[in-house]
C-alpha cells in the first residue's frame, strides 16, 4: 500500500463515524426529532471530518471537542480551511449546551438544521481536499 492509500485509509476510518452521525441527524431531522441531539450529532460529525483530514497528513488528531482549535490545525495544511471558520463557531456552542441541562437553552429545529448545514460545509469542503 503507498502513501496515499494509507492517508486515505486513515481518512476513512474517521469517516465512517462522520457518516453514522449524519445517518442519526437525518434520522432525526425526518421525524422533527429531539434539536439538541440534532446539534450534537451535527458537531460531531464535524469535528470527525477534520480529525479525518488532519490524520489523512499524519497528524494525529488532538483530542479535543474545540472546532476552532480543530480547525487552527487543518488550516496548517491547507489556509483556506480559515473560510469554515462561521460555521465552527457555530458548531462549537452544540458540545456542551446540547449535552447536559442547566441553565443553557434548549436548541430549536431551526438552530439543528442551521447546525447540519454547518457540518454539511465542513464534509463537503473536507471532502473537496481528500
Amino acid at each position: 500500500m503507498d502513501e496515499k492509500e494509507k492517508a486515505i485509509k486513515r481518512f476513512r476510518e474517521w469517516e465512517k463515524y462522520a457518516l453514522e452521525d449524519e445517518q442519526i441527524i437525518m434520522l432525526a431531522l425526518g421525524e422533527d426529532g429531539p434539536p439538541n441531539q440534532i446539534c450534537l450529532h451535527s458537531e460531531q460529525m464535524a469535528e470527525k471530518y477534520l480529525k479525518g483530514y488532519l490524520a489523512f497528513h499524519k497528524n494525529i488528531p488532538l483530542k479535543t471537542h474545540q472546532m476552532e482549535q480543530l480547525l487552527r490545525e487543518c488550516e496548517k495544511y491547507d489556509p483556506t480551511f480559515l473560510e469554515l471558520k462561521e460555521d465552527a463557531i457555530r458548531l462549537d456552542g452544540f458540545y456542551i449546551e446540547a449535552r447536559y441541562p442547566g441553565d443553557i437553552i434548549d436548541f430549536s429545529l431551526g438552530d439543528a438544521r442551521e447546525g447540519y448545514k454547518s457540518a454539511k460545509r465542513i464534509k463537503e469542503f473536507v471532502l473537496s481536499k481528500i
